[in-house]
């Protein structure tokens, strides 16, 4: 191979290697690309995102995180308890995975386990409204009214509206 061909053939080498080398995408561009493809609601799209960003970075909670979002959009319930559980025990005080696997526990009826979800959500937080309530239609479903009608006081006190309506309706 006469010099001036080589010369060519070393420079377009190069070239191309370190185009690839640029175009490569790490997990957080991955990530970012399935937020913003869960924002457009393409959940199935924004799920091969969430795949390949914990494949570049397992131990990425809030990939886990949101795919479980993402999968809840698309009533994958169970994919999405999973995805949430793994966020946790990943990252211990999520509380957001927390709140999230209790609301599809008591989607799926599981209200035992929701109950403990938004626990642990208040051990996080003790004043977040939301999980009182949540936590108190999930005690409602179990049949245990006198600590329903107790968590929607609290909702209620730390400014959830909505919770009158049931306190009204189920407590005296």
């Amino acid at each position: 191979m006469p010099m001036k061909q080589f010369c060519l053939f070393l420079i377009s080498y190069f070239i191309f290697h370190i185009s690839v080398a640029f175009s490569q995408k790490t997990a957080e561009d991955f990530h970012n690309n399935g937020i913003e493809k869960a924002k457009a609601k393409e959940y199935k799209s924004a799920i091969e995102d969430f795949n390949k960003a914990i494949e570049l970075s397992p131990e990425s909670a809030p990939s886990y995180y949101n795919r479980g979002l993402a999968k809840s959009d698309l009533k994958d319930f169970v994919g999405a308890i999973k995805d949430y559980t793994k966020a946790i025990e990943l990252k211990p005080d999520y509380l957001f995975a927390y709140l999230n696997r209790g609301i599809v526990n008591s989607e799926l009826g599981f209200y035992k386990n929701a109950i403990s979800d938004y626990t642990e959500v208040l051990k996080l937080k003790s004043d977040y409204a939301a999980a009182y309530m949540n936590r108190g239609v999930a005690k409602y479903n179990i049949g245990d009214q006198t600590s329903a009608c107790d968590d929607w006081r609290k909702a209620e006190a730390l400014g959830f509206a909505q919770a009158q309506d049931m306190i009204k309706q189920s407590c005296k």
